[in-house]
Formats: C-alpha cells, structure tokens, sequence
C-alpha cells in the first residue's frame, strides 16, 4: 500500500496533482477540491496521505490532507455503488466533517445533492454508515481547533465559492470543476495569504462563461 507520499509539488490539474518524490518518482495522486486549496505553490514541498485503489481497467492514487481524510474515503468506497469518483465528489462538495454529519443525521437531501450521488444510493451511505462516522467529527473538530487544518472544503474559501455557484445555477459538477481549474491556472492558494471566496468565483465564472 502507498499510504503516504511527500515531495515536491510539480504540477497541478483540475482533478489531480503531480508530486515528485526525492527519489526521483512522480506519482499523478487524484484530489478532493479541499485538498487543491490547500496545496502550496508548485515547487514547494507537500505530504498527502494516500490510498491506492486497483481495478482491472488501471491503477489510481488519491491524496488527501490527512489520514482522517483517508480513512473517511475508505469507509465510502466500501460502500456498495459508492466508487472513489463519487467519493471524491462528495468530498469536495461538503468536507469530511461536513459529508459525515450529513450521512450520521441522515441528510438525504444533502447527499443528494452531490454530483453522482442519487437518492438510492444517499440512503445507502445513510444506511450503511450512519452509525460508522462519529470519528471524523470529532477528528476534525479537534484539528480545526489546533490549527492543524482538518477538511479544507470545511467551511473554507473553495467551500464557500461552490455553494455560491450553484446558488447561481451551476451543477456541483461544472462549479468543482471550473474551481479546480482556477487554482490549478496560476498555483494560487485559497485562504490565509491567497485567494477569498469572491476572487474564486470570479475566476471560476470566467472559465464557466467562456464561449
């Protein structure tokens, strides 16, 4: 298992990132958009924790801020209908403590709501984990309050940006998507010392209205 991998950041994509390793690898690791935020500049060091899926049709790696964010994606994929794809846009969409509180209280409607994820299979997740998911609460929650940084897409600026584009009509799909692009076209940085949410959205509905 590739459980974590650090180095320097080479490149950033709409989707995906690329992170040589010391010793000389270049590993392509799939992101949630929380995690994109969160990266540094390209050519800065980063560690991402991450899981390894294999399936007959190729290999994937995805990355996330931490192990609570690994094992979170963990529990979802082990969910039947639930592939690492929607489980990726369920956590860019709500976080991991937000995508937790929303299956342990049963948030049809929320989970819904998520690009992928239809009604039969919110109840499934609700189903399956409601009962499951009290860690990741609790672990972001405490991480926040340390300073550590817990889910980006928790309530963070790249948050924040994708409710306000789909409050104006974009599907979450098109939205993540335009954000990622935004973060990835210049190696900005969301948050303390980046881009706000109004810049995000900005850039985002630029890219959403070309042509």
């Amino acid at each position: 298992m590739i459980a974590q991998v650090a180095g320097r950041l080479a490149a950033k994509q709409a989707d995906r990132v690329m992170i040589h390793t010391a010793g000389g690898v270049g590993y392509e690791i799939v992101v949630p958009l929380g995690v994109m935020e969160r990266l540094p500049a390209v050519g800065e060091t980063v560690t991402l924790a991450t899981e390894l899926v294999v399936r007959e049709d190729g290999w994937s790696l995805y990355g996330f801020q931490d192990d609570a964010g690994r094992r979170f994606f963990q529990r979802l994929i082990g969910v039947s209908g639930v592939g690492p794809k929607i489980a990726i846009a369920l956590m860019s969409a709500l976080g991991v403590e937000r995508g937790a509180r929303a299956v342990k209280e049963r948030n049809i409607a929320l989970l819904a709501s998520v690009s992928g994820i239809g009604k039969k299979t919110a109840e499934r997740l609700a189903l399956e984990l409601a009962d499951k998911l009290g860690e990741f609460e609790e672990a972001t929650g405490a991480a926040g309050a340390a300073g550590a940084g817990g889910a980006a897409a928790s309530g963070g600026p790249a948050e924040a940006a994708l409710h306000a584009l789909e409050r104006l009509g974009y599907a979450t799909v098109e939205a993540d998507r335009a954000l990622r692009q935004a973060f990835a076209a210049d190696g900005g940085r969301a948050g303390e010392g980046g881009v706000d949410t109004e810049t995000l959205v900005r850039r985002a509905l630029q890219l959403l209205t070309k042509g």
